[in-house]
């Protein structure tokens, strides 16, 4: 006989957003239990770059567009998070930077996209002097100033969030184990799960669904259409070595050309994760062309840059978002009810806070708060099976590549 359970909401998805809303009910008194299939923050969140982004990418050409409105309350809040001033307290979270440099190169596009970007948003570029540009930049021909957009450790803010609610938390690595009962309506009614530790009985008044590109089998299998989804790719470029600490964008007209953030890792090298249009031209291309197009560009826009002085990587993640006409990104979270199974799209990192503020609206309306947990309840849950949390994407990177005085990537390791 499998153990039961009797739970509010189940979380399925693992990610800023499903964890950020397991805190905010589970805070509010709902008997919330997460299930995360491979490890907490795998895929899109720990993919990302970690930047609290407040509308700049989406004010390059001037406008102040529905997406840039939409985002740009969102740095305040997790400001107030990750200062421990409110809730969830992120306070221990490793910030790699309070803020993000702008720079743009001499091109008229890049100055045009510099003027866009002081445009309609709640946190506006601070120019600098040439005296207190960080050294990267110090040669740069183009104007420089400074974003007041934070820059998260990714792996830190998904232990820390994570670690919160650790009882609540189930690592479920096989879709086979998971049955979902119904009943005659099509509201989920139960799911039954088998673990190494046995067989459990959800019991369950609500579900979410907020596993990016696993919400479409999980959609499947409870005979929803999974065609609510749209992918939009990156292949991303790592770098790792001496490097110095830096964050930033080199703007061009209405694109970022190149996003920077960096993190001090364990061995005390520094590590880049660089995006921005790199990402979106480098799909179609294997990693020793992506490296290639990465240096370039980085040589092009921070002069003097040397790419011998670290090693390289690429890795490719999915934007699993909600569907839109011709594939173009949501402006803001995407969100659809069918019965009592909500499936979410965050569409950015930065929006975590505002998925689980309408999950919990939404729930205060048609799912009642009633006694927390047993003692037996929570003994019960230290059986669940627990998920790790994804480890940082230059130590998952399995081959690395040095760059040579003729530009050509050369491979030096492949990790087993």
């Amino acid at each position: 006989m499998p153990r039961s359970l009797d739970i509010d909401v189940v979380i399925f998805g693992g990610g800023a957003a499903g964890l950020w809303t397991l805190d905010v009910l589970s805070r509010q008194g709902y008997r919330c239990v997460l299930i995360e299939k491979t490890a907490l923050g795998t895929g899109q969140t720990v993919g990302s770059q970690g930047i609290i982004h407040g509308g700049l990418k989406y004010s390059l050409d001037g406008l102040l567009t529905q997406s840039a409105y939409q985002i740009r309350q969102m740095p305040g809040i997790w400001r107030d998070c990750l200062n421990g001033s409110s809730e969830p307290n992120l306070s221990d979270v490793a910030l790699r930077s309070d803020g993000c440099y702008l720079w743009r190169t001499d091109s008229l596009s890049s100055r045009l996209g510099m003027l866009g970007a002081q445009i309609g948003l709640q946190v506006t570029p601070q120019s600098i002097s040439k005296e207190a540009r960080p050294s990267i930049l110090k040669d740069v021909p183009g104007h420089v100033a400074i974003m007041p957009e934070q820059v998260i450790s990714p792996t830190s803010f998904i232990h820390s969030l994570g670690m919160r609610w650790a009882d609540r938390l189930m690592h479920v690595p096989n879709d086979d184990v998971i049955k979902f009962d119904k009943d005659s309506t099509g509201r989920v009614t139960s799911i039954r799960i088998t673990q190494s530790t046995g067989e459990y009985e959800l019991r369950c008044h609500q579900v979410i669904f907020s596993a990016g590109q696993g919400n479409a089998t999980l959609r499947e299998a409870v005979g929803l259409s999974a065609d609510r989804m749209q992918r939009r790719p990156l292949h991303m470029t790592i770098a790792k070595g001496n490097l110095p600490v830096f964050n930033g964008h080199c703007v061009d007209g209405s694109k970022t050309r190149v996003t920077i953030t960096s993190e001090v890792t364990s061995d005390g090298d520094v590590a880049w994760q660089i995006g921005g249009q790199v990402a979106e031209l480098g799909v179609s291309m294997m990693p020793e062309q992506l490296i290639q197009l990465t240096t370039s560009e980085l040589k092009a826009v921070i002069p003097g840059f040397d790419p011998s002085c670290a090693q390289w990587s690429t890795y490719r993640v999915d934007r699993a978002e909600g569907l839109t006409p011709q594939g173009k990104r949501p402006d803001q979270p995407v969100m659809h009810l069918d019965h009592n199974v909500i499936t979410v799209w965050p569409t950015k990192l930065a929006f975590a806070p505002s998925v689980a503020s309408q999950l919990q609206s939404h729930l205060s309306a048609h799912v009642p708060i009633r006694p927390g947990f047993t003692l037996s309840d929570l003994e019960l849950m230290k059986s669940f099976d627990k998920p790790k949390v994804a480890p940082a994407v230059w130590e998952s990177a399995t081959q690395w590549w040095s760059i040579q005085p003729n530009q050509q990537p050369v491979s030096v390791r492949r990790v087993a």
